[in-house]
């Protein structure tokens, strides 16, 4: 997460653009033009009194001053913003819990519950970083997050909440229509969609592995429409009248309404050690507000600790 940390302005500059290595990138990436970038590195350099950089007409490199200067810029700032993360969680005090998760996660698993969290604690807000990648709990003033993957995170705590078991689906409408869908290979004449990814190199269940399970096997899945972004399969399952590949507990909203109907009792999942986490560093173990949270989230997802 970006923070701007008062009177680091020279220093940030000077560590993009040796990271980068080319002033333009460092620019886009601090909000200065090219040339207030250059300017501030000559300024630097002047005070310092020696070259940070090795520059011709086409490239520039670090010298081994500037390399020396960097290692030190980068400890410096990380340093700065953890103590700054640390800080505006005390600032925040106890009535507030700040929770990572991704956008999935949070509009069609936790957004229905927030009504049960706020009768159980109404003394403690939520509030909310949108995002599906690792935080960093100091730096990031994250208290917990809710994270996919192995369980395995530094320097953090991780409970197992429940897996992803991988449906298929279509809308009322495409069975209205008649074409048939009363075993499997019949998906065989059906627009198929599915979620394109990866969870730490390994691939997301696709249409493949799911008729496979099936019993239809060689599926070539160059046939199927892929999307980055579960949320597209959905609209393309309720609006285009595809057959789509979903999370089941992603789902559930759509299924108990109606607007989406699974199909088959068979359902996919990845590894057995992937799974949704709750995940908080190991230092906060006993901060009332994370154990009110996962007391909580652990019951929601019908777990035990």
């Amino acid at each position: 997460m970006s923070r701007i940390l008062p009177g680091t302005r020279a220093l940030r500059t000077f560590e993009a653009a040796a990271r980068h290595l080319n002033f333009t990138r460092a620019a886009a990436e601090v909000g200065l033009t090219p040339a207030a970038v250059s300017y501030q590195i000559r300024e630097i350099e002047e005070q310092l009194g020696f070259a940070l950089f090795a520059r011709t007409s086409r490239t520039i490199a670090l010298t081994p001053a500037g390399a020396v200067l960097l290692e030190a810029s980068v400890e410096a700032l990380g340093t700065l913003h953890r103590a700054v993360g640390r800080a505006q969680k005390l600032a925040r005090g106890a009535g507030q819990l700040r929770v990572s998760l991704g956008a999935r996660f949070a509009t069609n698993w936790l957004l229905p519950r927030l009504p049960q969290w706020r009768a159980a604690q109404p003394h403690i807000d939520l509030t909310f970083d949108i995002t599906d990648q690792v935080r960093d709990f100091d730096a990031d003033a994250i208290d917990v997050a809710v994270r996919f993957g192995a369980g395995a995170w530094p320097r953090a705590v991780a409970h197992r909440l429940f897996d992803a078991t991988i449906i298929p689906v279509c809308s009322p409408r495409l069975l209205a229509q008649g074409l048939p869908l009363r075993t499997p290979r019949d998906l065989l004449a059906h627009t198929l969609c599915h979620v394109d990814c990866q969870v730490d190199g390994v691939p997301w269940p696709g249409w493949g592995m799911w008729l496979a399970a099936a019993g239809v096997e060689n599926f070539d899945e160059r046939r199927c429409l892929a999307f980055a972004d579960s949320s597209h399969v959905v609209q393309a399952v309720i609006e285009g009248g595809a057959v789509g590949l979903v999370e089941r507990d992603m789902v559930a909203a759509e299924l108990a309404d109606g607007r989406l109907v699974r199909l088959f009792d068979i359902g996919v999942r990845m590894a057995p050690q992937y799974a949704y986490h709750l995940v908080h560093a190991a230092s906060s173990g006993q901060d009332a507000r994370v154990l009110a949270f996962k007391a909580w989230l652990l019951a929601q997802a019908g777990c035990k600790d």
